[in-house]
């Protein structure tokens, strides 16, 4: 007598499986890949090493039983979750499946995107969101399928806010994102939008057009463009392939969890190099500005500079790089925008990023030319000086190992703020250093406004103020009163950075035992 197996349930299982995979069926298949889409497997097979996608949850959604109890047909849950790897390192995926109801929630169950979020949260690995729909409640059908209506609850929000403190959470909008799919995108670390096919809102046109009396398109409302000028959204991905290959970048500089030490890779970037080109990248003119990315590219390790939200706050430049392999934050101002100087949204961005930093114990060096907080009418009706504030707060709050590099300005509440001086003031001036509670430019008309005013010829005197004040501003008289610790060669910068990292990161192995900074992290 032949062995008694389970075959015929094996049979069925993979007869299920099967159905599964067929997602929406091949026409809603194909109007997917007619939007320039890419269907939900095929992005976890994309995203994820080959081979490495266990999925969890494939036999979730809607059968059809017919009169004698077998199963006639199965439409998948539009939420699909599992775990792989990145990279070689584990994380857990929840994707979306726009084939199936347009990847609305009243097609999914959304006891599986909480599954993907309790197993980023408990296994302490990185969580990656697919997200391409609205995920909330569904659409106004709802109440005639349901018969009934409901108060919107949030289910596992609390894992959605705890993972913020515990693991890496990235996301990409690759369709139409509305109401909670778009909050799904936002509430990461570093979140993405593909150009063209992807757009976020709060709520689509139709509905803006009913209860606004606009009438956007999709692209004008919730566009690339629009969100990541705005900051709801950090990068812009050309397609959905580039979108992959940021998720994967921005994760290869962080730790698996707030446990584990930020990753160290292999460098071919001599430590030792000394940049020719630093010598002159600042111009002796204070207002000419200058290109300061092409500092970072001289300093980093070649080909590590991946920066976040470049459209949003553009005086401030936000980026992960490498130093002798190292994973650090970069900060560095801009005085293409603004002169550098930090305006409410640059102070938005700032205060996220160093709260990204301090949490995942990447440590921070920070670029400074930084004229001060911006002015004006607009400035002060963006509550400029509150968002700043709360920017400093970020600053001193943090905890992580700190290195400044003083490129060249400065000044104010804002230059101050370039580092928590009640701590270890680490920090290396260049010779274009420029400093003060005020800069020249503007504060001789404020200084010297009666003598001005009372001059026979202003400008005359204006010149001679100017050039007696220059005489005593040097960053030598500054380094004679110990008021700046260090100038030096801007050739040493790499050199100094690659010995201060290799110690940064020793010290964040002391701290690793504390786990989540116990204040939390914001999105």
């Amino acid at each position: 007598m032949p062995p008694v197996t389970w075959e015929p349930e094996l049979e069925e299982l993979r007869r299920r499986e099967e159905l599964a995979r067929r997602m929406g069926g091949e026409e809603r298949v194909a109007r997917q890949h007619a939007s320039g889409r890419l269907t939900v497997r095929e992005r976890i097979d994309r995203l994820l090493d080959a081979g490495s996608f266990h999925e969890t949850g494939a036999l979730a959604g809607a059968a059809t039983y017919g009169e004698d109890g077998e199963l006639t047909d199965f439409l998948p849950a539009n939420c699909l979750v599992g775990t792989g790897r990145i990279d070689g390192r584990r994380a857990a995926v929840q994707a979306d499946d726009f084939t199936v109801r347009g990847g609305a929630a009243d097609a999914a169950i959304w006891q599986k995107m909480v599954w993907a979020e309790r197993a980023a949260h408990d296994l302490r690995i990185p969580l990656v969101r697919l997200v391409d729909g609205t995920g909330g409640g569904g659409s106004v059908k709802t109440l005639e399928t349901m018969g009934f209506s409901y108060v919107p609850p949030l289910p596992g929000f609390e894992l959605v806010v705890e993972n913020l403190s515990r693991v890496p959470v990235v996301a990409a909008a690759l369709g139409p994102t509305a109401g909670l799919g778009a909050a799904r995108v936002v509430t990461s670390h570093f979140s993405v939008i593909v150009r063209g096919t992807a757009q976020l809102f709060v709520a689509g046109p139709p509905v803006v057009a009913a209860a606004m009396g606009e009438t956007p398109d999709k692209e004008t409302l919730g566009g690339a463009r629009a969100q990541t000028r705005a900051g709801a959204v950090d990068n812009e991905a050309a397609d959905e392939d580039d979108a992959f290959d940021q998720l994967r970048r921005f994760l290869s500089y962080l730790p698996t969890s707030v446990w584990e030490p930020p990753p160290m890779t292999e460098s071919t970037d001599p430590a030792d190099r000394r940049e020719e080109s630093l010598l002159s990248v600042v111009p002796r003119d204070r207002r000419q500005p200058y290109k300061m990315r092409d500092v970072l590219d001289a300093v980093l390790d070649r080909g590590s500079l991946f920066e976040m939200g470049r459209q949003h706050g553009r005086s401030l430049i936000t980026a992960l790089g490498r130093l002798d392999g190292r994973s650090v934050g970069v900060l560095a101002s801009d005085p293409m925008h603004y002169g550098g100087g930090l305006t409410a949204a640059a102070s938005d961005k700032l205060a996220r990023f160093v709260d990204l930093c301090d949490q995942f114990h990447l440590p921070v060096v920070n670029f400074v030319d930084q004229p001060g907080f911006v002015i004006g009418t607009e400035a002060e009706r963006a509550g400029t000086m509150r968002r700043g504030a709360r920017a400093l707060f970020a600053v001193h709050q943090a905890r992580v190992p700190w290195a400044s590099i003083l490129v060249r300005k400065v000044f104010g509440v804002a230059g101050a703020g370039h580092g928590d001086g009640s701590r270890l003031n680490l920090r290396y001036a260049w010779p274009s250093g420029d400093w003060g509670s005020l800069p020249i430019e503007g504060g001789i008309e404020a200084a010297y406004r009666r003598e001005l005013e009372a001059a026979d010829d202003p400008a005359a005197l204006r010149e001679e103020i100017r050039a007696r004040l220059d005489a005593v501003r040097s960053p030598f008289r500054t380094a004679e009163r110990f008021s700046v610790e260090d100038v030096v060669d801007p050739r040493d910068t790499r050199p100094l950075l690659c010995d201060w990292a290799q110690r940064a990161h020793e010290l964040v192995l002391q701290e690793l035992p504390a786990g989540p900074r116990s204040r939390g992290l914001r999105p």
